[in-house]
């Protein structure tokens, strides 16, 4: 296992543990699914199910919660099931709408695997949602209807239709989160944060939104457990391991905080510095092979991806030909993904 995937497999780990409690599930509805039915909700009747379901297609580990609730609507009580994906990924899956009708066929086949439901039905509603937080902004459809071509209307009534419910964290702005006031909002501005000092800001907000809450004690526990995990991956260290409460050492946080802020500048400083002589050493490369097609090339591919290591794609841009290049230059201008540019040389070979 990389290192990435590692990564990433901590980050969904730590967001499953957090909603594995009901508390955390309905600050997600109410907070953040502007809808009116959200309010049919009794949360009270919250159950968790244990399970993950598996399709043929789609073998890859995935970390997925489902809670089922009862809604009551014109005098009835009916229940839902809350099917709730974390999709903690670098790039967003253009396959997300496809995933989901697998998903959720492969729910319905436990469902009655474990004859909680007759094989010929009634099954019970499931709303599909997706949680993520990648570095791209999510740009794929909700609906798997939407991703069909163009068909006769009289055939439209026959064709899968499935939404799901969208939560992109790096969508929302900090004055949307802080309209939202519960410690879920005050978890996503915590991701969202681009600074030291916007960090320490968020943090300190959420211990704000916890002491607010009529469930202090156990979101504290779950909150500091989280935010430990989640400084411990941006290797912020120094005197976590003695962080038992961000309720309650909230000064002692802020200190550390604050002291990685000043060493993090430090080093800041000295990996501009590196990072610069690197980029010399690379773009000194680029302009001897291309006489500079491949140097524009890079430099696009920065403005337009700054937060992609441009190691990821120096070497390819070093072994392609000058039509590849050229072809590449063209693409940059449009391309929402890095691999939309990378790529280009596999689509002309039918890859």
């Amino acid at each position: 296992m990389t290192q990435k995937h590692k990564a990433k497999q901590q980050h969904d780990t730590g967001y499953k543990a957090l909603f594995l409690h009901p508390e955390m599930v309905q600050q997600l509805l109410e907070g953040f699914v502007p809808q009116e039915w959200v309010a049919l909700m009794d949360f009270a009747t919250l159950k968790n199910h244990n399970g993950h379901y598996i399709t043929p297609l789609f073998e890859e580990k995935i970390e997925d919660v489902v809670w089922s609730v009862e809604i009551e609507h014109d005098g009835q009580r009916h229940p839902l099931y809350l099917y709730i994906l974390l999709e903690f990924q670098s790039s967003v899956d253009s396959s997300m709408p496809l995933r989901f009708m697998h998903y959720v066929a492969g729910f319905y086949s436990t469902l009655i695997k474990t004859k909680q439901v007759a094989k010929g039905g009634p099954y019970p509603p499931v709303l599909p949602m997706v949680l993520y937080n990648g570095n791209e902004r999510w740009r794929v459809v909700t609906n798997i209807f939407e991703q069909l071509e163009s068909i006769p209307s009289f055939l439209k009534p026959y064709q899968p239709n499935l939404r799901y419910v969208l939560f992109d964290e790096g969508a929302y702005s900090e004055s949307e989160l802080n309209q939202i006031q519960n410690p879920l909002s005050g978890l996503f501005s915590i991701e969202n944060a681009t600074s030291p000092d916007k960090l320490k800001q968020a943090i300190a907000r959420t211990v704000d939104l916890i002491n607010q809450s009529p469930d202090k004690v156990r979101l504290d526990r779950l909150f500091t457990l989280w935010i430990k995990r989640y400084l411990h991956q941006k290797d912020i260290k120094s005197n976590m391991n003695k962080l038992n409460s961000i309720v309650e050492e909230q000064t002692m946080l802020a200190q550390n905080l604050d002291s990685w802020a000043r060493e993090a500048r430090a080093q800041g400083k000295l990996e501009g510095k590196l990072e610069g002589k690197l980029e010399g050493k690379l773009e000194g490369k680029l302009e001897g092979k291309l006489e500079g097609v491949a140097l524009t090339l890079a430099k696009l591919l920065k403005l337009k991806f700054p937060h992609i290591d441009q190691q990821c794609y120096f070497n390819q841009i070093l072994s392609a030909s000058p039509a590849i290049l050229d072809l590449m230059v063209e693409r940059v201008l449009t391309a929402e993904t890095l691999e939309c540019v990378l790529n280009v040389d596999k689509e002309l070979l039918g890859g």
